[in-house]
């Protein structure tokens, strides 16, 4: 499944990249020093374990602000990768490519990770009726850029940021003076803005249902709950959030849609084991 690079990307990249090549390079790369400046090599990026592709143009985007280092791929983001897959050839200078090798790799190793968490859930509730989405619970910097991973695993995305739809949450709810208060705040606000909003109790979804909100979060329900909240009769989707993982977030009550989110997704990413091979 080859996903496209969304366009509100691109600026993040070049950022993303910048700073990396900045904080590791600072005055200069001085063991690459060691090797005569007009030399030229080829190289290969291999994964050695299975992975889900992700982050092609991070790497990309590290060989084009260090100068002249060329990247053949031989796999695009969104595919399931085997043990020793090659991800690409690299060829040009041959200190860039050792300049650049640990930047590149770090950026292509997390978003792996982070795609291929994704397809482990994506699979955990392939057939049913439920959609797993992302949080914001992300590596400080790589916000857009793991949402993106999260997309090439075949999950989707909750809301990007703090500006993009109103989470009415607890402390919310607590500061505003109840629910229906909140709501009615975020409509008279921003009336185009999708609003979600979190519910701790069966109360408290009955009082959300009726205001109609673009989606309703359940909030640690139990599995008896759970079962309550699919027979309410909302217009409202319906999240759940907390309480289930990959092993059992297939096991929502069948009969309705429903969305999931989960910040292991982003959060405990566990980097693909990737190596770059020179040769002369």
């Amino acid at each position: 499944m080859t996903q496209p690079l969304p366009e509100y990307l691109r600026d993040d990249i070049a950022r993303n990249v910048a700073f990396a090549l900045e904080e590791d390079i600072r005055e200069g790369d001085i063991t690459a020093q060691l090797i005569d400046d007009d030399s030229t090599s080829e190289a290969t990026i291999i994964t050695r374990e299975s992975a889900v592709m992700c982050g092609s143009a991070w790497a990309d985007e590290v060989f084009r602000q260090l100068g002249d280092v060329q990247l053949q791929w031989h796999v695009t983001d969104g595919d399931r990768l085997t043990p020793d897959t090659a991800l690409c050839t690299l060829s040009g200078n041959t200190r860039q490519i050792l300049t650049g090798e640990r930047t590149a790799l770090n950026f292509l190793q997390t978003l792996m990770g982070t795609a291929t968490a994704a397809r482990r859930y994506a699979d955990a509730v392939g057939g049913s009726r439920v959609t797993i989405l992302d949080t914001r619970k992300t590596l400080p910097g790589l916000r857009a850029a793991q949402k993106y991973a999260v997309l090439c695993g075949g999950c989707d995305n909750h809301r990007i940021g703090l500006y993009d739809a109103f989470l009415i949450k607890e402390n919310h709810v607590t500061a505003c003076g109840g629910i229906t208060a909140a709501i009615e705040r975020a409509r008279a606000l921003s009336p185009d803005k999708k609003i979600i909003v979190e519910v701790e109790t069966l109360e408290e979804l009955q009082e959300a249902a009726e205001l109609k909100p673009d989606q309703i979060m359940l909030d640690n329900f139990s599995a008896q709950m759970l079962a309550q909240a699919a027979q309410m009769a909302t217009s409202s989707a319906l999240e759940v959030s907390g309480n289930l993982t990959v092993e059992n977030a297939g096991g929502l009550p069948a009969g309705r849609d429903w969305f999931l989110s989960s910040g292991a997704l982003t959060k405990h990413v566990q980097a693909v084991d990737l190596s770059l091979r020179l040769h002369r």
